[in-house]
């Protein structure tokens, strides 16, 4: 991918991969021999919304009020910590300051500082259902979702996708959590946390000690955010010993990261990774080298940090971006978030010695999370983008440049035997040549992450492919990259613009909402009619989410293989 003219205006796809780049038989006896679990029905819930004083729940620092949605009580914007705005920037996430009055959280919260969507390209926006939402560095909170204030349900928590630079718990429509507390009986939980040079920045050489931490702050602030959990989610009828991390593209990095801080031990029970994980993160050298070329293109001194506390963000994140286009090398060649060789430099977690000691899922499964069962999976189309129109000899000439003309001519014959229904443009998605997400690599991705769980010879590793294609804009888009939260969440009537509701599409989103909260309840993503094995090096095993949903070996192996010779 080209560089961006002006260095310090990354559009919102350069600065996810320039974040990403930095970001059977094993299965125990009781994984092997557990029943296939039923989900419970639960009775129709009283239609409309109201603000009835049962939606008030305890906390740790005070009571929220929330709202009653078609039975469904809803938090949003619960304080997990305190603002990270001027002297609290950089710093670890500090609690919340306890109040008396009851708290209303009723309105989603800021999101992180960031650069927001390119509104103008239409088609995707139609597609995405995009909320930019608002800004503040006010910005830890949480949202929740869930049947009744008692029980003690699985609790699903969410991580946004966006690399480590940009998005938010409620960019996308998709997000939304009721659907999932309504029909599948968990407590649906999402979460905001710091990105870019907000989260990400080592200050340790400028303002000493207290900032030792400042390089994975946006990593620490999930793992606040998942203590609270851990200590009031009971409040809400969730159980603390059944909570599930689970996020997409660079939210599923996030997880993989998490998998491996010792920082989250014991905090997660189960996890997913969705088109990402196992990111190539750099070390804590490389990312002090662009605090000092920042520090100096600023004219500021290399201990003056009140200056960077003041000021204002917009010209902070530019002069952040400015110095990591400086250090980074051109790309050439293949390259992506799990590419080999040296990381880059950017907007992402690092190898700190401290909160993160390795690149966990892109150098080795850590041990700390042996016994955690994962689910690992990607979609079919995930280099989507609507305003590429490539011909076949455009889409040749691309993948010619990057894997030479024989490799080039065997993909597309290839993916033109296998798909002979889609079309050049839509084929190019799945493996275009050129800068972006690439979905044969993140195949691969999966393959590898699912090899390094089943090395641990403990809890299983079971992997997904969705390759459901949208009756929408005349098919092209197939399975774009966030297609699959439309059906994980259940939520393809509110996605009708991606989904177009249609019965196909109600009927598979009920069966991988089924299998995700499946997943979250016991650690196992079966369900009566469709039994999902664990995954294995051998043979790939792999469910593939499509009208017609089954289990298949290795899918895509052949053309993803391709990539690796």
């Amino acid at each position: 991918m080209p560089q961006p003219t002006d260095s310090t205006k990354l559009n919102r796809r350069d600065a996810m991969l320039l974040s990403l780049a930095g970001g059977l038989s094993l299965a125990s006896a009781a994984h092997a021999t557990e029943p296939i679990p039923v989900p419970t029905p639960r009775p129709p819930a009283a239609p409309g919304t109201s603000t009835p004083r049962s939606a008030i729940a305890a906390t740790q620092y005070g009571r929220v009020r929330g709202f009653l949605d078609d039975g469904v009580l809803t938090f949003k914007g619960v304080p997990y910590a305190q603002t990270t705005a001027g002297e609290n920037r950089w710093l670890p996430a500090k609690p919340p300051t306890p109040w008396k009055d009851e708290l209303p959280t009723l309105t989603y919260g800021a999101n992180c500082p960031q650069t927001l969507h390119p509104w103008a390209a239409s088609e995707q926006t139609f597609l995405q259902q995009w909320d930019d939402g608002w800004q503040s560095e006010d910005l830890l909170k949480l949202n929740i979702w869930t049947p009744s204030l008692s029980g003690k349900r699985p609790v699903m928590f969410y991580i946004h996708g966006g690399g480590y630079s940009f998005g938010s718990s409620y960019e996308l429509a998709a997000h939304h959590g009721a659907q999932m507390a309504r029909h599948h009986d968990v407590v649906q939980v999402s979460v905001n946390h710091r990105l870019n040079i907000l989260g990400f920045l080592d200050l340790a050489e400028v303002g000493g000690a207290a900032y030792e931490d400042s390089v994975n702050v946006g990593m620490t602030d999930l793992i606040a955010a998942l203590k609270w959990v851990q200590q009031n989610i009971a409040n809400f009828g969730g159980d603390p010993d059944r909570i599930m991390i689970y996020g997409q593209s660079g939210g599923g990095s996030k997880v993989t990261t998490l998998l491996g801080m010792p920082g989250a031990s014991g905090l997660i029970h189960r996890a997913a990774a969705q088109s990402g994980g196992g990111g190539n993160i750099p070390s804590r050298d490389q990312q002090r080298e662009v605090t000092r070329v920042m520090m100096k293109d600023l004219g500021l001194a290399p201990n003056d940090l009140a200056s960077l506390q003041k000021m204002d963000w917009p010209a902070l994140i530019a002069a952040g971006n400015a110095a990591v286009a400086k250090i980074n090398p051109p790309m050439r060649g293949p390259f992506g978030p799990f590419a080999p060789g040296p990381p880059r430099v950017g907007w992402s977690p690092s190898v700190d010695g401290k909160n993160i000691n390795l690149r966990s899922f892109f150098d080795v499964a850590p041990d700390i999370s042996k016994n955690i069962p994962i689910l690992i999976g990607s979609v079919s189309e995930e280099g989507n983008q609507m305003g590429s129109h490539p011909t076949e000899d455009e889409w040749r000439a691309n993948l010619t440049k990057t894997y030479g003309d024989q490799k080039a001519a065997t993909l597309i014959s290839l993916l033109k035997k296998t798909y002979p229904s889609k079309s050049v443009r839509t084929l190019s998605y799945m493996c275009s040549g050129v800068g972006g997400l690439n979905s044969l690599s993140i195949r691969n991705n999966v393959v590898k992450m699912a090899r390094l769980k089943h090395e641990l010879k403990a809890a299983p590793a079971y992997a997904y492919y969705f390759s459901w294609q949208t009756p929408m804009l005349d098919g092209i888009p197939g399975a774009w990259h966030t297609s699959d939260l439309q059906f994980c969440f259940d939520n393809t009537r509110l996605c009708n613009q991606g989904t177009g509701n249609t019965p196909e599409a109600q009927a598979l989103a009920r069966k991988m909402a089924t299998a995700w909260a499946n997943f979250a309840r016991t650690g196992n993503p079966s369900q009566p009619g469709l039994a999902w094995l664990p995954s294995d090096p051998e043979n790939n095993p792999t469910m593939v989410f499509d009208n017609h949903c089954r289990m298949a070996n290795d899918p895509e192996g052949e053309a993803r293989k391709l990539l690796l010779s």
